[in-house]
Formats: C-alpha cells, structure tokens, sequence
C-alpha cells in the first residue's frame, strides 16, 4: 500500500478534517496564515478598559416665562409625557415641572441604537409642535451621550507661581491647547473643570435700582444691546462683493461699561455706573473651581493648594483608547517649553489608554505563562514531542477567536480578556484527547499493518463523536448568558460571544492541526512481541 492511499473510511467531520489537511500542503500555510492574522487583530483592535454600552435618551427643556409650577405641568409636561408614551423603546419618562420651565428626561431600553432613538425623540417633538400653549418657547432637546461623556483622559495644568501667573492667563493658554486637543483623530469631546473666564462684573445695588423705579431685566437688555458684535450685511455690490456695516467693539474697559444707559428719569439719562459697581476680573458667578496639592514622599507633607484647571479628553465610540490618549498626551508635550516659559504645569490624572493597555499586556503574559505550565505538564505525561503539538493549539485557538471578535467590530476590554481567559481551560481539551489517543493508537498493539497516515485518521476520527457533544454542551450553557436584557446583559455580552467561537475554533485546531503535527513530529514504534520477533 502506498503512503498516500488511505483505506480507512472517516465516519466522523474530525476524521474527515484530518484527512483532507493530514498532507495538505497548504495546512502549514493556513497555521501560519491564522497566527499572522490573530496577531494582527490583537494590535490594531480598539482597546479600553470597559465595554461601551449604548444608552440612549435624552432630555426636552420648554421654557415658558412667567408660568407657573402648577400651569407648567398641566399644560407642558403632562401633555409631552403622553406623546413621548408613543415612542417604541423607551423603559422610563421623568417629567419636572418648575416656574417659567418644564424638563421631561427620557430613558429607552438598554441596547437600542443611539442614533435612532434620537431621531425619534426629535421626530414626536417636532411633529406636536402645535399643541404647545401660546407663550411657550421652542423646546430644546438634548440627547444623552455616554458614549463621548466620559473621559479617557484628563490633565491638571496649574500656575506654578500665582502671583505671576493669574487665573486668566491660566484659562487662556489651556483653552488654546483645548482647542488643538479638540483637532486630534477620533477625540470626540473635550471640556474644562474648574475654569475661570475673564469678564466684567457688574454688581447692581438694589436699593438705587428700586429708587431709579428699573428692573434687572432693563440692565440686562441695555449690558446685552452693547456686547453683540455681530455686523449687518446691508447688500451685494454688482462685483458680488458684500458691504458690511459694523462698529468696533463698544466695551474696551470698566468705563466704557459704566457709561451703558440703562433708562432716561425725568429728562437724564441714567448710566450703568449710577446703579452697580463695575470691576474687571473673572466671572465670580461661577463657583465651581479646583486644587491641585502635591504631596513629598520624604516628608509625608503636602504642598499648598494650587488652583487648577483641568482638561479632559473623550474619544468615539469603538476607537481605541490608547492611541488617543497617546495623541493628547504628545500634543500636549510638544507644548513643554511654552507651558514651563509662562510659569504653568501640568499633571496627568487620569490616563485610560495605559490601563487598557496594561490590562491586554498583562493578559498576553499570563497566557504565555498558561502555555508553558501546560507544556510541562504533557512532557511528563505523554512526551516532549506531544507536548509541542498540543502548545501550538493555544495560540492558534486565540488568534482565531480574535480575528473573529475584529471582524465583528468588537473591542478589547476587561470583560472581552474575562472570556478568553474563562475558555482557556477549556481550549486545550480537544487537542489533549486528540493527541491521548494517537499516542494510545501509535502505541498500542495491532497496529502493525497500518501506515502512520491511517493511524491517525483512524485515531482522530474516532474521538471525534464524544468530543463534539461535550463541546456542545458546553456552549449550550453559555448561549442563555446572550438573552440577559439590561444593563448586566449588554455589559457581560462579550462572555456568550467569544467563549463559544473559541470552543468550536479548538475543535477545529485539534482534528486538522493535530494530526498534521503528530505526522511531522512522532514516529510510529516497532513493537517486540514476547516470543523477540519485530
């Protein structure tokens, strides 16, 4: 018989498998094709620390000045809340009612697509405009966006010196670099915590303001008619060139502000000065501000506060965490000199890219540790050569099951590493029978008359009906796990996706590459029988 003649008919698909791979040619070509691949998805798949959930909502504000709480939720909230009942998804609908202001949020189920449950939320909207009451302003509707909200990575800057570094000079060098962090590939949103702009502030007296018989809402008209600097387009020369009007900005300083008349009282003009005090610095009416205290690792002593404005960066959905955290951070470094020249510093304190990062790293090293734990356990168990065939099923089950997850559009992340590291017990279980039973058959009596070909066709075919089920059952229990609804269902999905494309990728690893290795690797061993013949 020859040795490429194979007498032995496969009853099983792991027969089947082995036999058409078993002298293949392209089967060494296909190992190092699948390896190359998982190896590449592992790089250029997005990587963070958790699973993006999509959450979809949003929130509609309808003014209505000099209404009531009460009139506000007969006539705006209650109304919107029945309409809003009509959309299809959504789980919870809160509705506040406040003078002068109605704010309806709404919640849609866990899992429905963001883009759509918006163009539906403004759709219903738009559609009852007409059943707003007279005195109603246009309503704004505000989507959430938890996707782009929260932050991957945020940065302290702070003066050095305050004394020669004010909080506006401050603002104004972070807000530049705000703005190219806000040019960076795939950033999505970026913001400043505890900034303080430069303004004007005007302190109106109340006690003047009710002598004078005026409102505030008179000082804000006048302050407003003053500050809008947007020109008229008056009309288009026969060139096509545009002719603009406009005037240079009105307010330059304290005075120019004091001089705003807000009314005429008997015949005199009554200028802004006469009611409030005016003063230049930063805008005292926002309240919201931040320290920064560093803490010496010698002394266990802290330094004084230093106050700080922080810029945080978030970046698109399915993007990878760390290339745009890398991005912000190099940007921000190549503004080193101009930072340290104007006295201002800066702390990374949070970087979400390098705990994404670390978290894939430091899976790779234990799966590298895994692999040589299990090699020596097969040397004392069936051999080194055995041993080498069944450590080259690991990384070839995970770097099928990682292209997969790529294809898919998946992410790496903390519960995507729970899944592989939940199958790895388990991916090594087909080959290990596979290649007990070739070493059982290659050993065993009997066997004389068959080639080695046959041998582990034969060999593979036969485990090949049990390992199939035990397989299936276990996939069965991790199928309900993709029916979970909720928040715990869409945060636990990688779990029931990848496990079971990792088990059915081990079966094929085993029944193909098995055999093929066993063939280039172990050799078939004459056996004496008692009587010393060969």
């Amino acid at each position: 018989m020859s040795d490429n003649s194979i007498k032995y008919q496969s009853k099983d698909i792991a027969g089947k498998l082995a036999n058409g791979f078993l002298k293949n040619p392209l089967t060494a070509l296909l190992g190092a094709f699948l390896l190359l691949m998982g190896y590449l998805a592992l790089n250029i798949m997005p990587r963070e620390e958790d699973p993006q959930i999509a959450i979809s909502g949003g929130t509609i504000i309808v003014p209505m000045p000099g209404a009531s709480a009460a009139q506000i939720e007969k006539v705006i909230v209650n109304p919107l809340e029945r309409r809003l009942q009509e959309i299809k998804g959504i789980e919870h609908i809160y509705g506040m009612a406040m003078d002068n202001v109605g704010v309806v949020n709404v919640m849609y189920y866990i899992g429905q697509n963001r883009e759509d449950s918006n163009l539906k939320l403004y759709d219903k909207i738009m559609q009852n405009m007409d059943e707003l009451p007279n005195g109603a302003m246009q309503p704004q509707i505000k989507p959430f966006d938890i996707d782009i909200d929260i932050p991957i990575v945020t940065v302290a800057f702070y003066a050095k010196n305050p004394a020669k570094t004010n909080e506006i000079e401050l603002y104004k060098a972070v807000k530049t670099l705000q703005q190219e962090v806000n040019g960076i590939q795939n950033v999505s949103k970026t913001t400043l915590q505890g900034a303080h702009k430069a303004q004007f502030n005007v302190q109106v007296d109340l006690d003047k303001l009710s002598g004078y018989n005026l409102s505030l809402g008179q000082i804000m008209q006048s302050i407003g008619a003053v500050t809008k600097g947007v020109p008229d387009v008056k009309s288009r020369t026969k060139n096509g060139e545009l002719v603009v009007i406009g005037i240079e900005n009105a307010i330059e300083d304290i005075e120019d502000v004091g001089d705003i008349a807000v009314a005429d009282y008997g015949g005199s003009l009554i200028y802004l000065k006469d009611v409030a005090t005016i003063t230049e610095g930063t805008d005292i009416q926002n309240f919201k501000s931040a320290t920064l205290t560093f803490k010496d690792t010698n002394s266990s002593k802290f330094s004084p506060e230093y106050k700080q404005i922080t810029l945080t960066a978030s970046k698109l959905a399915n993007t990878n965490a760390v290339t745009v955290a890398n991005g912000v951070l190099d940007t921000i470094k190549s503004h080193d000199n101009e930072l340290a020249s104007a006295g201002i510093g800066y702390v990374v304190t949070r970087n979400y890219g390098i705990r994404a990062d670390h978290a894939v790293n430091e899976l790779m090293h234990h799966l590298i540790i895994t692999i040589v734990i299990i090699a020596l356990m097969l040397v004392f168990a069936l051999g080194w050569r055995e041993s080498l065939i069944v450590t080259f099923t690991v990384p070839a089950i995970l770097a099928i099951t990682i292209f997969i997850a790529y294809l898919g559009g998946q992410t790496i992340n903390r519960i995507t590493l729970f899944a592989f590291l939940l199958s790895l017990g388990l991916l090594v279980d087909a080959a290990i029978i596979v290649i007990e039973n070739i070493h059982r058959h290659l050993h065993g009596h009997g066997n004389e008359n068959q080639t080695m070909e046959e041998l582990l066709v034969e060999a593979t075919d036969e485990i090949g009906p049990p390992t199939n089920v035990a397989t299936l059952a276990i996939i069965l229990t991790m199928v309900p796990m993709a029916f979970v609804g909720g928040m715990m269902g869409s945060f636990m999905k990688p779990i029931p996706y990848n496990v079971p494309v990792a088990l059915i990728a081990s079966l094929f690893v085993a029944y193909i590459f098995t055999p093929y290795l066993s063939l280039k690797l172990l050799k078939k061993p004459t056996h004496i029988d008692t009587k010393g013949t060969k």
